[in-house]
């Protein structure tokens, strides 16, 4: 009786598997932006709004991203909010590009033990405004999503193209949530 109950959750669990990777292939690929001006990408950011992630959930207003460049190609990533007693907290990590045709497609780490940086995650800028006053930030596994400004709030229109830039690369719209300023 166990050898069958354990066959049939195995089957169970590749047969979920084999329909997940099936949804996986009918949406689009997750494509980023032809280039990147880093010089012009370097600055202040805030949060408009985000897929919710474990590592944000501290934050409860003024989320930012600062980007800095270094003189050895890489930038310094200073991620600031506030917490809900008021505190702010911040986190800095580096970026490194992986894409040197595009500087769409960065790593960055916030984790470091003596220098070495363990844990890489994948940062791509999947779309920008015509004079960088927006960014639509995502992963390839669409785990993670981002809607930046150069500005805490954006007009509605400008928000909707943003959404567009995600749901051509198959991001589900209803995942994110707004960032209060």
């Amino acid at each position: 009786m166990k050898r069958i109950s354990w066959s049939l959750a195995l089957l169970t669990l590749m047969l979920g598997a084999t329909a997940a990777c099936a949804d996986d292939e009918d949406r689009p690929a997750v494509r980023t932006v032809e280039a990147v001006d880093l010089e012009r990408y370097a600055g202040l950011w805030h949060q408009v709004a985000l897929i919710p992630n474990r590592f944000q959930k501290q934050c409860v207003r003024g989320t930012t991203a600062e980007y800095l460049l270094r003189k050895d190609g890489r930038i310094t990533v200073l991620n600031r909010c506030t917490r809900e007693n008021g505190e702010r907290d911040e986190a800095e990590g580096l970026a490194k590009i992986e894409n040197d045709a595009t500087s769409a497609e960065l790593k960055v780490s916030f984790v470091s033990f003596f220098g070495w940086r363990p844990f890489w995650g994948d940062y791509w800028v999947l779309g920008l405004g015509p004079d960088y006053d927006w960014a639509a930030v995502g992963t390839p596994d669409r785990k993670y999503g981002w809607i930046l400004a150069r500005t805490p709030t954006i007009a509605d229109e400008t928000l909707e193209e943003i959404f567009g830039v995600f749901e051509r690369n198959g991001y589900d719209r209803q995942a994110f949530e707004m960032s209060p300023p």
